[in-house]
């Protein structure tokens, strides 16, 4: 899940079924297939079981990816050819165009406008609460935990086999499925996600090489990073959210980049008091990148532990995401941006109970 979404000034409609969908892919023989830049296992996962659908239906799918693409993603791909976007949209050869886990514009450059003037056959497929005018047909499924469940549902009616085993179908949307939820730790792992998990296990998904190639398939560099993010930790509002920053000079220092940075901000929800816990970060002058987390409420016997809506946080900055994640790109250095971001959070931890 990638969260950094810029706010709509319109809400997400539903207009078509996943078997509507599934139709047009059908129908369609040249397809383009495309996500967020910066994909994480969602998106990647989402784009190739779509891929390998459409070519066992026979049709032509091409991938289009704006990196950076994150090491361990790249195993995932295999046998299936990406086209990496410079700043250049593609050619304007396609049937259809479908664009997964996202629908703000501002998460597809150089695609954005490119992609809105060709919106009646651009499809959306996404579990986000923003989504921007670029498709006319769209499913917006925001109680799913990940794109790719929906992804399942559309493959299921291609009536195409759901494949299993190294590079098939049933990896790539278990791929989605399970980096979304913190391999089914988070809040929003419920049923559903337990369902199409074990009926993409008994397809043939390899659990064990899908976990090994997705997190156990790391750079020394993310590591460092990792270390000095903990270095930085800040406890505010008396323990209840962790700041954790990393500047310029880290990435730097380190030789990492910032599509290392998946599930660092995570790292201080181990500590019993922390609601929520905050990630910044710049690599490049006045961009600042902000990451949020907040834990689930649950009754731990002493009282209901309240949640933090970081998905309204991340909206005060121009992003968005989900209620237990969210982030924000903002514009500003990384002293000014942190400065709103942690007075927003603290505003936000007063106000709330527990």
């Amino acid at each position: 899940m990638n969260s950094s979404h810029a706010q709509s000034a319109s809400p997400p409609v539903t207009n078509a079924t996943p078997a509507e969908v599934a139709a047009r892919l059908l129908a369609a023989r040249r397809i383009m297939l495309t996500t967020h830049a910066k994909p994480d296992g969602d998106a990647i996962g989402s784009v190739l079981a779509l891929a390998r659908a459409c070519r066992a239906a026979g049709s032509d799918a091409a991938i289009f990816l704006k990196g950076p693409i994150p090491g361990p993603m790249r195993a995932f791909l295999g046998p299936n050819p990406i086209i990496e976007l410079a700043e250049t949209p593609p050619d304007d050869a396609f049937d259809l165009i479908v664009v997964c886990d996202t629908g703000a514009k501002s998460q597809l450059e150089p695609l954005g406008e490119w992609l809105a003037a060709r919106s009646a056959k651009v499809i959306v497929l996404d579990h986000h609460t923003q989504v921007d005018p670029i498709a006319e047909t769209r499913i917006v499924e925001t109680r799913y935990a990940a794109a790719a469940q929906l992804v399942l549902e559309v493959v299921e009616r291609m009536k195409v086999p759901i494949s299993g085993g190294p590079f098939g179908i049933a990896e790539a949307v278990f791929l989605g499925l399970a980096t979304d939820t913190g391999w089914f730790r988070f809040v929003n792992a419920d049923a559903a996600v337990f369902r199409a998990a074990s009926r993409l296990l008994e397809a043939g998904a390899d659990k064990d090489r899908i976990f090994a190639l997705s997190e156990e398939n790391a750079q020394p560099t993310r590591l460092a990073l990792t270390a000095r993010a903990l270095a930085s930790i800040e406890m505010l509002a008396g323990g209840r959210a962790a700041l954790m920053t990393l500047t310029p000079e880290d990435f730097r220092t380190t030789g990492g980049g910032p599509e290392e940075l998946t599930g660092i901000v995570n790292e201080p929800m181990t500590i019993g008091s922390v609601l929520v816990s905050i990630l910044v970060t710049s690599v490049e002058e006045n961009v600042t990148k902000v990451s949020l987390r907040s834990k689930a409420p649950v009754d731990l016997g002493d009282g209901m532990r309240p949640g933090i809506d970081v998905n309204r946080l991340a909206g005060q900055f121009g992003g968005g995401g989900h209620f237990h994640a969210a982030g924000a790109r903002i514009r500003e250095p990384l002293a000014a941006a942190r400065k709103r971001v942690v007075d927003a959070v603290l505003r936000t931890l007063e106000s709330t109970q527990g």
